[in-house]
């Protein structure tokens, strides 16, 4: 997999990957998160490929006191090769560089095999009560 940063001319194939993947929800509209991922300076916007081919994406934030990870996808024909792990190994490398002290991020309780993926690779859940407020509807 080649690791390189998102362009506008992905975001088909990369809409395309977070449907496949079941990302998308009705409340969140993927075009508009990624427009709003361009206008982000504080983090990153990667996707993977295995030669032409868009099979994994990742976005990344730092707002100053953590990072965060989204919309991070691999193909289900790409499953189980290590690419999740190496897309969240360079971007803890990518947040260590730019000095940012932990990762917070959403995992919904009942999608198991993501869990069991961030348990294997040493992230625990943190006691915390996860609170969002909807300041901009996309529907």
């Amino acid at each position: 997999m080649i690791i390189s940063a998102f362009g506008v001319a992905d975001t088909d194939a990369v809409i395309k990957l977070w449907q496949v993947c079941e990302l998308v929800r009705a409340w969140n509209d993927p075009q508009k998160d990624i427009n709003r991922k361009m206008t982000d300076r504080n983090g990153a916007f990667w996707v993977g490929r295995v030669g032409d081919n868009i099979m994994a994406s990742v976005m990344i934030g730092y707002d100053g006191h953590r990072g965060s990870i989204n919309y991070l996808a691999i193909d289900p024909a790409f499953k189980g090769q290590g690419y999740g792990r190496q897309l969240m190994q360079q971007a803890e490398t990518f947040l260590i560089s730019i000095g940012c002290p932990k990762i917070s991020f959403c995992v919904r309780r009942d999608n198991e095999p993501v869990v069991q993926f961030y348990d294997a690779l040493g992230y625990k859940p943190d006691d915390v009560f996860f609170f969002g407020k909807r300041l901009i509807p996309d529907d």
